[in-house]
């Protein structure tokens, strides 16, 4: 097994916590359409794309799935919802212990990567002041594929100029462990073991987290 030599971080729910502004979105959305919309069916959206969400929305509110108009209008309302709320971030929203982590990790000459399939990563690295931070930055505007699929992950080693094999991923959701696993690349779950259960290691949060994590994948 080769060193790993680089880290990819999804950004939600890893870096920063927007996942509760998605949430906010999705369930007003959902409230528009006439159902509830609970915590545990947005755990199935986690590291999913826009439109696919929706279209898990319409699943879980049991209703016909409305033209591709009609659901470009919906996911831009959402997303109109979302991005008023990442606006207002601050660097105070970075999770505990990260911004230590990053420095750690950067001190320690790894060439870091965020793999994210929001299409807003780039406001959201802006408004907490890490926008020239990461050695390449994948989002939902440069892929074709959402998690599960490599795509993002894959894209990321090729910028950074390193093979899968050479790269761990830190992931808080499921269908991002899976597409860390495709690409043939290590993998750190952050969050729930119930949830990430196939991850190669599964840490609460970053909080405590230092770079003795990458040796022990070593």
């Amino acid at each position: 097994m080769q060193n790993i030599e680089a880290i990819i971080f999804d950004l939600d729910g890893v870096i920063v916590d927007t996942a509760r502004f998605h949430y906010q979105a999705w369930k007003r959305l959902a409230q528009e359409l006439g159902f509830y919309f609970s915590l545990e069916q947005n755990e199935r959206l986690k590291g999913v794309s826009r439109m696919e969400s929706l279209e898990l929305l319409f699943e879980f509110g049991e209703l016909p799935l409305p033209s591709e108009e009609e659901k470009v209008r919906l996911a831009t309302k959402k997303n109109d919802w979302y991005r008023e709320n990442i606006l207002k971030m601050t660097p105070n929203d970075l999770l505990p212990g990260v911004g230590k982590f990053l420095n750690e990790l950067k001190e320690a000459n790894y060439k870091l990567a965020i793999g994210s399939s929001s299409k807003n990563a780039g406001t959201i690295l802006s408004r907490i002041g890490y926008d020239k931070f990461f050695d390449a930055v994948v989002d939902g505007t440069k892929i074709t594929n959402s998690k599960p699929d490599p795509e993002v992950f894959l894209k990321a080693a090729e910028k950074l100029g390193m093979k899968p094999e050479k790269c761990v991923v830190f992931e808080d959701a499921h269908a991002g462990i899976e597409a860390a696993k495709r690409a043939k690349m290590r993998t750190v779950g952050v969050g729930s073991k119930q949830v990430l259960f196939d991850a190669d290691i599964v840490v609460p949060d970053l909080k405590d987290i230092n770079k003795k994590i990458i040796d022990e994948l070593n």
